[in-house]
C-alpha cells in the first residue's frame, strides 16, 4: 500500500502571537494520535502535560511527551488535540481524522473533508 500525505496547519491556541506552521503530514490510521517531532513542539511552545508509553512500528516501546493543546486546520475543518512528541515526521492519526470528519481515498492517495458533510464536521455521539 502506498503512503498518503497531506498538508495541515498546526498552531498553539494558547500562544496567539506565534505563527501557525504549515506541515506535510503522513496520514496514519495505524496511529490514534497526532505525532509531532520535537522541533515542532519547541517552535509552538507546547506545554508537556504527561508522559505516555507508546508502541512503535517495530514493536518496541518508548516513553514520550504528551503535549498540547494543539490546533489542527485542514481545509475548512479544525480540531484541538494533544500530541505525542515522537519521530522526525508529523503523523495525522485516527482521532483527529475522525474529529474533523475527514475521508481517506486510498486509490487517489488523498484525504478530503467528508463529501456528505462539506460545510461542517459531523460526529456520531451515541
Amino acid at each position: 500500500m502506498r503512503l498518503i500525505y497531506t498538508d495541515i496547519i498546526l498552531s498553539n491556541p494558547m500562544e496567539q502571537n506565534l505563527k501557525p506552521m504549515e506541515v506535510k503530514s503522513l496520514v496514519d490510521t495505524g496511529s490514534n494520535f497526532l505525532c509531532i517531532p520535537q522541533h515542532i513542539a519547541n517552535q509552538l511552545k507546547l506545554k508537556v502535560h504527561d508522559k505516555r508509553e507508546v508502541i512503535i512500528a517495530d514493536g518496541s516501546t518508548k516513553n514520550v511527551d504528551y503535549v498540547g493543546p494543539i490546533k489542527i486546520n485542514f481545509d475548512n475543518r479544525m480540531c484541538l488535540v494533544g500530541a505525542l512528541v515522537l519521530g522526525e515526521q508529523v503523523l495525522l492519526g485516527a482521532i483527529p481524522i475522525e474529529d474533523m470528519d475527514l475521508v481517506i481515498h486510498p486509490a487517489q492517495l488523498k484525504i478530503t473533508v467528508n463529501p456528505q458533510n462539506p460545510n461542517m464536521a459531523v460526529a456520531i455521539v451515541m
